[in-house]
């Protein structure tokens, strides 16, 4: 198996290619410019993803998209979209590949009937608001997509300084909290959830979540 991470420079890019290298699998790093904080033994290559085409991504069995950006929130559907033109070239073609999108919790349901999310309840920070719902705009155009995606969101507290615990609670589409009544996720534990994902396949056109045992 052969896997990419897209923004392996940044927090929950360099979690998951360490996490890939753990199990020794082939791993390539894609950054723009920085490479510093690609674990050492990752292949990177430089190149922005709004410039990659199909042929940057051929040869990979699944790609785990770990964009980030707070500035410039527009970019966030530009970069789904560009991707997904990629992924459906390659459906075009019969190449069953997988994408696999690090998002927000924002988009979390609070409820059953899925009528409120998390980012729609009044405790919501609003510092966080406008991420928030620039990523729920790429779950919602994945939902419009049928090529191989999953989206994974974190728990609402997305803490990078714990230490990998290697286990995790899974859930889907609604707002889970564990046994002591927590919504909270080390990136080093969501990284075990992406890569169990990338390994073991399932989830297809599906969000799924986790939080800490």
């Amino acid at each position: 198996m052969k896997i990419a991470v897209l923004g392996a420079n940044g927090k929950s890019g360099s979690c998951a290619t360490q996490e890939a290298l753990s199990r020794n699998l082939d791993v390539t790093a894609f950054v723009r410019k920085d490479s510093s904080n690609v674990p050492s033994g990752a292949k990177v290559i430089k190149k922005d993803i709004f410039e990659l085409k199909s042929s940057d991504l051929d040869s990979f069995d699944v790609i785990i998209d770990a964009f980030a950006e707070w500035q410039n929130l527009p970019l966030h559907l530009k970069h789904i979209k560009h991707l997904s033109e990629i992924f459906n070239e390659f459906k075009s073609q019969k190449k069953n590949k997988k994408l696999i999108v690090i998002g927000g919790a924002g988009s979390l349901y609070m409820d059953k009937a899925h009528s409120t999310r998390l980012m729609d309840t009044k405790d919501f920070p609003k510092e966080y608001l406008g991420v928030a719902k620039a990523t729920a705009e790429v779950l919602d155009f994945l939902r419009t997509q049928d090529f191989r995606w999953t989206y994974i969101s974190p728990a609402a507290l997305y803490v990078f300084d714990l230490p990998r615990s290697g286990s995790y609670i899974l859930g889907g589409e609604e707002f889970i909290t564990n046994a002591k009544g927590e919504s909270k996720i080390g990136y080093k534990d969501l990284a075990i959830l992406v890569l169990d994902i990338a390994q073991n396949g399932g989830h297809d056109r599906e969000r799924i979540t986790c939080v800490e045992k």
